[in-house]
């Protein structure tokens, strides 16, 4: 009986000193994509707006889907316009569909990498046509 009592406390004694490996932090890395307040659809609705309002699309050559890229910085704000394809005065088009761009009120929620607000690239794409102008997919 005792030797029985004996291998069991040493049974127990080698699973307590097992090598188990510890519950390791394991380094989870989190990240969210910046986001306009309503979703990208808003920002898009609120952009054609401001276009609408403030730029004279009859002098350039708009016709078609355009892609407009841009960052989000850290504290939400537009920067780094840029317009594909190209189009004549294209210069000036840029130029407008920046000041556009600063006239939407709302900031965006900048992307986060770790709890840390970091740069991020957006992409949204507008349909023009002749006479008017809306969302494309």
């Amino acid at each position: 009986m005792k030797k029985n009592i004996v291998i069991l406390f040493l049974f127990f004694g080698f699973i307590g000193y097992s090598q188990q490996s510890p519950a390791s932090k394991e380094d989870v890395m989190t990240s969210q994509n910046a986001e306009f307040p309503g979703g990208d659809d808003a920002f898009t609705k609120e952009f054609l707006q401001m276009i609408h309002a403030y730029i004279d699309l009859k002098k350039y050559a708009v016709n078609g889907k355009f892609v407009f890229v841009f960052d989000v910085n850290t504290s939400g704000k537009v920067e780094n316009l840029d317009v594909l394809p190209k189009v004549k005065n294209s210069e000036m088009f840029i130029d407008d569909m920046k000041f556009a761009i600063k006239k939407v009120k709302k900031k965006w929620k900048p992307a986060m990498k770790d709890g840390q607000p970091v740069i991020s690239k957006k992409i949204i794409k507008i349909n023009f046509t002749s006479d008017h102008f809306d969302h494309g997919d």
